[in-house]
């Protein structure tokens, strides 16, 4: 662990409500606590607004680890976006593994709330990739 960090972590657990912190690890220890009387008093949390109404949204998640593209092309616009409607088997998004390209279709009509991947960004097999409202 490096200075900075050992720092960072020093002067939080002085801006917290902790009497006592131990952290160890590969090749250090650490160890904080406050004289007795000192604790600091926690700040009040602020208050948790209400969840939104839940609504029906599954996932298409990535069948394959790869690269997202989210348009065909550099100059061309996403095949889809949040809101956008779209038909069984349209194409949503690209994956390229191993130098080939992989379309990822919908999976059926459906409404898609939100896209959860950044064009050009690395995937894991399974990952989410687009939050739908089946129609």
């Amino acid at each position: 662990m490096t200075n900075p960090e050992l720092f960072e972590i020093m002067d939080r657990f002085e801006r917290g409500s902790l009497g006592a912190l131990k952290l160890s690890g590969p090749g250090f220890s650490l160890e904080l606590g406050r004289a007795a009387g000192t604790a600091v008093a926690p700040a009040p949390l602020p208050p948790v607004p209400a969840p939104p109404p839940a609504r029906e949204t599954e996932a298409v998640c990535a069948p394959l680890v790869g690269t997202f593209y989210a348009k065909p092309g550099p100059e061309q616009p996403p095949f889809v976006s949040a809101g956008s409607r779209v038909s069984k088997g349209q194409t949503l998004c690209l994956l390229e593994a191993m130098k080939m390209m992989s379309e990822v279709p919908a999976p059926c009509d459906c409404v898609i709330e939100e896209v959860l991947k950044a064009d050009g960004q690395l995937v894991s097999f399974g990952e989410p990739l687009f939050r739908y409202t089946p129609c």
